[in-house]
């Protein structure tokens, strides 16, 4: 399979109603660390950085004269973020006392992690996940298939 030339990172961008609280939240919910941001004088965050552990996500309000919306704009979101975690019980737990509400309780999955998923107050899903075993892509898909057999 090629490979895309040139491509180094890929960085989620998240596009939100109020950037000050989201990034605030997405600190407690996650232990996210802001590298910098950029605000308009009247405080409308044109961008910012954030860290979750090795990687980058990037934050800014809502723009909407330039066609920049978050979920709420649309009633959903058509994406989610993958965090692997060390403790997906305690993390989940975490992000809940920060606000965030669980679509999914923390439950060992059949590709080999134990899993929860979360909206956060401003309308993005997060996966929080952790590893439980190795799984090979062909046991995952035998077990995958399993679970449509309804023989």
């Amino acid at each position: 399979m090629a490979q895309p030339n040139n491509v180094r990172d890929v960085f989620p961008y998240l596009r939100v109603r109020n950037a000050v609280a989201a990034i605030e939240f997405y600190k407690q919910a996650f232990g996210a660390v802001e590298e910098f941001r950029l605000c308009e004088p009247a405080g409308r965050i044109g961008h910012a950085q954030l860290r979750f552990g090795s990687h980058t996500v990037m934050v800014s309000d809502e723009y909407p004269e330039y066609g920049i919306q978050g979920p709420e704009a649309f009633g959903g979101t058509g994406l989610s973020i993958h965090l692997h975690v060390d403790d997906v019980d305690a993390m989940t737990r975490q992000a809940v006392e920060a606000g965030a509400k669980v679509i999914m309780e923390p439950k060992d999955q059949f590709y080999g992690e134990r899993s929860s998923k979360l909206l956060d107050p401003y309308g993005h899903e997060w996966l929080l996940g952790s590893s439980i075993e190795e799984v090979t892509p062909e046991e995952m898909q035998r077990r995958f298939t399993e679970m449509f057999d309804i023989g």
